[in-house]
C-alpha cells in the first residue's frame, strides 16, 4: 500500500506510521509525496504522543516507487489525488482529504500542534475503518 500526499511531510507520514502500528501485520505500508520535502517536527511530536516514532522517517518522492505494484494507493490530500501518477496500474485508488496542517512559523507551536493532533486522530479513525473493511491479505 502506498499513501500519497503533496510533501510527504505530515499527513502521509502520520498515516504510514499509524497503519504500520495499528495493522502492520496485515499491510505493507509506504508513503510518498508528489513534491517530497522533509518530515515536519510537529508530525513527529504528535505521533510520539501516541507511542509511534517517526523520527527515523524521511520524505520520499513518489518516483521512488515507479514500477512497484501496490494493492492500494491512498491519497490523503486533494492535490495528490489530482496529480497522482498513473504508473500504479491496477492498484485500488482510495481518497480522503484531511486538513493540511499549518506551515512552519504560522501561529504558535501549540496552535500548530492542536491541528496536527486533530489530523492524526482523524487519520487514525479513517485508517482503522479502512483496515476493518479490507482483508490486507495481499500485503501491498
Amino acid at each position: 500500500m502506498l499513501i500519497l500526499c503533496t510533501g510527504n511531510s505530515a499527513r502521509s507520514q502520520m498515516a504510514e506510521g499509524l497503519l504500520r502500528h495499528d495493522a502492520g501485520e496485515r499491510f505493507e505500508v509506504e508513503s510518498a509525496g508528489t513534491k517530497a520535502s522533509h518530515v515536519r517536527p510537529e508530525a513527529i511530536q504528535a505521533m510520539g504522543e501516541v507511542g509511534i516514532d517517526l523520527s527515523g522517517h524521511r520524505s520520499k518522492n513518489v518516483s521512488e516507487f515507479e514500477g512497484q505494484k501496490f494493492d492500494f494507493v491512498i491519497t490523503v490530500c486533494d492535490n495528490a489525488r489530482e496529480t497522482c501518477p498513473v504508473f500504479f496500474g491496477t492498484a485500488e485508488r482510495l481518497h480522503h482529504s484531511f486538513e493540511d496542517p499549518p506551515p512552519p512559523n504560522t501561529g504558535t507551536e501549540e496552535e500548530r500542534l492542536v491541528i496536527f493532533r486533530r489530523v492524526r486522530d482523524e487519520l487514525r479513525q479513517w485508517l482503522r475503518e479502512f483496515a476493518r473493511s479490507h482483508d490486507g491479505g495481499d500485503r501491498g
